[in-house]
């Protein structure tokens, strides 16, 4: 009986490091086609974003949050209308994210997803 329960123990930890590895994968992919601003310099961004769509990507996704919120606005902005004419905007998402400070409490900060699609 012992030897049973075992087996089926063993089967149950195979499905969940699979199902775990899917996650990672999926989450990697997710990664490839973002762009997290951050404190660099806008242009770097750009570069970024026009480097994703030249190595295939249809479409990629433009992160920020709290002040850099402007600058994803701007990289998007001068993507679209400076480099690739051909490309648009096809999505805008905004959320508060509720984070926990030092002294306990929290904090809002908002955050911006922007999805750009290249209509080559």
């Amino acid at each position: 009986m012992t030897k049973i329960v075992n087996n089926t123990y063993k089967i149950e930890l195979l499905r969940k490091q699979d199902t775990k590895n899917k996650n990672e994968k999926v989450k990697n992919m997710d990664d490839e086609n973002t762009v997290f601003i951050g404190s660099k310099e806008t242009m770097n961004y750009v570069m970024a974003v026009m480097e994703q769509f030249n190595r295939g990507s249809d479409e990629i996704v433009i992160k920020a949050r709290g002040r850099a919120i402007s600058k994803a606005v701007d990289v998007a902005e001068i993507t679209k209308n400076r480099f690739l004419e051909t490309s648009e905007i096809t999505d805008i998402m905004t959320e508060t994210e509720e984070l926990e400070d030092e002294g306990g409490g929290t904090t809002n900060v908002s955050s911006i997803e922007i999805t750009m699609k290249n209509n080559k």
